[in-house]
């Protein structure tokens, strides 16, 4: 249960705009601690009217005590009380409450007053508000709930001392409806504010998300072709961070746009001249110009040219397309290097070199596609251009987080011109030989893979007598682990 609220809960954030997510952020926190304040500001309120009127009742108190008289001497002496209404007449704000009174002594015998009103039977705060003898209570009278203070007021004449107990009551109509207005005022005053306050929100919140919507709307009126950087100057510092990765981001799709396009015009130029000779080739066989069989050879070639060049060219589109997925994993450059020398002993086989392979476990973090494709590669290289009977030597060593490989061949070597272009594409030392693609596929492999590679000539006595081809990569941090895995 708590997984699907916390997806819905992600749902509706997910579809929610910003501006609306801003303004429910913001606005529902300020609204409950506005009902919370006005539920406390009404009840201060309230408290403050309920002690007005509690202090009216007790002035109306005190007056009827001022007409209370003893009669008789000590404890035993009568109370008697002549209390004209006019002398709760003042404190009658209007007609809508009523106020009844009570005099009777400690003992509860009525003395004067209304013998329905319900005799005092509490006892005296501790600490009340007031220094006279004085309490408040709730209570009925006739059905009616009325509020009720209660005097303890001392009657000293000539001989005669008791005490007299003074109950005033009053309706609460008056105080209810005083309560409904406060209550009603408040409100008003608080919607007032939280309006104000929204107004404020929306007014903020619409300037604040204003760079977004100007982004948003430059994004959307450009062309499907533009990946130019966006030019926010203006914009605030937090979405800088956005400006820079969305401007990143267009860096990497134009570059990946840039290759594409680099791939298909050089697919079409250099698949047009095999085909474009196959095309002719087709034609002199058809014609009778060549023999037969020296015509199918002549096709066969050119095809098989043409297929390795359609070969080479998707290598390199997909080495692309892996550099910008993350690495699959640790691979152990030793054993890819001993398997491909295997896929290609016949080829070695043929020219009856003299081959010497040595490896050493080397852990690199890649994809195993593209280090056999690096490895396919330079052993090609370097068997087509060693000579028959020739030496080819390989050799993998690792030293200070680096693993290196080095082959060892016997060739012409390359000139300084060709070494000034010979990772480009289409930059072959020989176009009949190869189609220019084997060096640039390795370079875009080693790029990719944070190493280096080097192509230098070896001299021997003066002269040039082989290229040595060194590739270094770095190993994984935890090599010595994978080590002892292996």
């Amino acid at each position: 249960m708590k997984s699907r609220a916390a997806h819905a809960l992600a749902n509706v954030r997910a579809t929610m705009s910003l501006r609306r997510y801003l303004l429910l952020g913001i606005l529902i926190p300020v609204c409950l601690f506005v009902v919370l304040d006005t539920f406390t500001l009404y009840r201060q309120a309230l408290s403050a009217v309920n002690t007005a009127y509690d202090r009216t009742l007790l002035a109306s108190a005190k007056s009827i005590g001022e007409h209370i008289e003893a009669q008789g001497e000590g404890e035993v002496a009568q109370l008697r009380a002549i209390v004209p209404y006019a002398a709760l007449e003042p404190f009658e704000a209007d007609n809508r409450s009523r106020m009844v009174y009570r005099i009777s002594s400690i003992q509860g015998e009525l003395v004067d007053g209304f013998g329905d009103l319900s005799a005092w039977r509490g006892q005296l705060p501790d600490r009340g508000p007031y220094a006279a003898l004085v309490d408040f209570y709730d209570d009925t009278y006739r059905g009616d709930p009325v509020r009720v203070a209660v005097l303890l007021q001392p009657v000293a004449m000539n001989q005669a001392r008791v005490m007299a107990v003074v109950q005033v009551a009053e309706t609460l109509e008056l105080r209810r409806t005083l309560a409904r207005q406060i209550l009603i005022d408040t409100l008003w005053r608080q919607a007032a504010l939280v309006s104000l306050i929204a107004l404020v929100v929306l007014v903020v919140v619409q300037r604040a998300t204003r760079p977004v919507r100007q982004l948003s709307a430059e994004l959307q009126a450009r062309p499907d072709d533009d990946l130019t950087p966006l030019q926010a100057p203006d914009a605030p510092r937090e979405l800088v961070p956005l400006v820079e990765a969305t401007n990143s981001l267009m860096s990497r799709l134009q570059h990946l746009l840039d290759h594409q396009k680099r791939f298909v015009r050089d697919a079409s130029h250099q698949l047009r001249t095999p085909l474009a000779v196959l095309k002719v080739q087709v034609q002199s066989a058809l014609r009778g110009d060549v023999e037969a069989r020296q015509a199918l050879l002549e096709i066969s070639d050119t095809v098989q040219r043409a297929t390795v060049l359609a070969n080479q060219m998707l290598a390199l589109a997909k080495v692309a397309q892996l550099v910008q997925q993350p690495a699959a994993g640790a691979v152990d450059w030793a054993l890819v290097l001993r398997e491909v020398a295997l896929d290609v002993s016949p080829l070695i086989a043929a020219k009856e070199l003299d081959f010497d392979i040595t490896t050493a476990p080397a852990w690199v973090n890649t994809h195993d596609w593209m280090l056999r494709e690096l490895v396919r590669n330079l052993l090609h290289n370097a068997i087509r251009y060693t000579p028959d009977l020739g030496i080819l030597s390989v050799q993998l060593v690792c030293d200070a987080g680096w693993a290196a490989l080095v082959i060892r061949d016997s060739g012409p070597g390359i000139s300084a011109e060709l070494r000034t272009r010979l990772f480009q594409p289409f930059s072959a030392g020989e176009t009949r030989s190869g189609s220019g693609l084997g060096l640039a596929i390795c370079f875009e492999i080693v790029q990719a893979l944070g190493g280096s590679i080097t192509l230098d000539n070896r001299e021997t006595h003066g002269h040039i007598s082989g290229l040595d081809t060194t590739v270094r990569l770095p190993l994984v941090q935890n090599a010595e682990e994978w080590k002892d895995f292996e």
